[in-house]
């Protein structure tokens, strides 16, 4: 079976084309043929190797997928072969306290496809049949395998840990990355007001056309008080942050007294020096998320399906041509999800 993947660790040149064998359904799981498979920044990282993580090598990338069931393991009533699927990527134990209650994203065993077992740059990858759900119908192959990292990841963000609410404002970083797209769209549909950053001018113009209010230059000295001209001087309720250390100092000064930081990633950096008195004075929620639960994973293709709502695409690659892909990621040049088409 014809897959991507590394066989060590390592620059651009390690991501290479694998042969590996094709898996077959054990109970409790299902094989689906891949229609589709997204890229995202943990490929880069388990590329160059990830401090306290061994990989078994080599190693199938991969996180995201749309595609069709070929097959069902014992147990695994809800799916049969032909149904298309979308999956969640994210992986729990699922008899912990955490999984009990739904929050399979809080269990200490919690993985992703692509980290904790093979990925989805394959012909076919093997899954947990409870990590699928039906493929929202108005969506191409490739949108659909675009949605469940970036947008799940933002749709926690915002719906569950931040709890936004209509007519609030939003801060979102590194605007053109998926997750930051991903919560611009949904922000909008939610119906807040949005305030985006980026180095790219094209960019901001791009974000403007997906509902984006507002766009300000991470590179300009003003930018805090372009975010605080825009409130009225109150600064924004919400922050979104897939950057890390180098915006930490704006979401503190940008945010309003009572406002929500939620951070997803560290781009950037993962130490920050902070003054932490502005914690208090402005009683400020600084709140970590990775990824998202079952049911935020559900509730989110709900929003999508009633919605008509389509992730942004940046560009498909054939599976022979993922290294280049995978470049354009790494450069960030991309403006949306890049997908391998299969």
């Amino acid at each position: 079976m014809i897959a991507a993947g590394i066989k060590a660790h390592g620059d651009s040149a390690q991501f290479v084309a694998l042969d590996v064998p094709e898996p077959v359904a054990t109970d409790g799981e299902v094989l689906i043929e891949v229609k589709a498979a997204a890229m995202n920044h943990l490929d880069i990282w388990m590329r160059m190797g990830r401090a306290g993580l061994a990989l078994p090598l080599p190693h199938v990338l991969g996180s995201d997928a749309a595609g069709v069931v070929v097959a069902v393991g014992g147990g695994v009533a809800r799916w049969q072969p032909g149904d298309e699927v979308v999956l969640n990527p994210g992986l729990s134990c699922g008899c912990c306290a955490h999984c009990l209650r739904g929050e399979q994203s809080e269990c200490a065993e919690f993985t992703i496809v692509g980290m904790g077992r093979p990925g989805t740059f394959a012909e076919k990858v093997l899954v947990p049949g409870i990590n699928l759900e039906p493929k929202p119908s108005h969506l191409t192959w490739s949108e659909a395998a675009a949605l469940p990292l970036a947008y799940l990841t933002a749709w926690r963000m915002l719906m569950n840990r931040a709890a936004l609410r209509p007519g609030e404002t939003v801060l979102i970083h590194g605007i053109g990355g998926g997750v930051a797209l991903a919560a611009l769209q949904l922000a909008d549909l939610a119906g807040a007001r949005t305030v985006v950053t980026s180095s790219s001018v094209e960019k901001l113009s791009r974000a403007a056309e997906y509902g984006a209010n507002h766009g300000v230059l991470y590179s300009s000295p003003a930018l805090v008080d372009e975010v605080l001209d825009y409130t009225n001087g109150d600064g924004v309720d919400i922050v979104i942050d897939t950057v890390g250390a180098a915006t930490w100092p704006v979401n503190i000064a940008a945010c309003r007294k009572g406002g929500r930081i939620v951070h997803c990633g560290v781009t950037t950096g993962a130490h920050v020096e902070a003054d932490i008195s502005a914690l208090y004075w402005k009683q400020l929620s600084i709140m970590g998320s990775t990824m998202g639960s079952h049911e935020d994973f559900r509730a989110l293709l709900a929003a999508v399906e009633a919605s008509g709502l389509k992730p942004v695409v940046d560009r498909e690659y054939l599976l022979e041509s993922a290294r280049d892909g995978q470049a354009r990621l790494e450069a960030g040049e991309q403006f949306g999800k890049i997908v391998l088409a299969l």
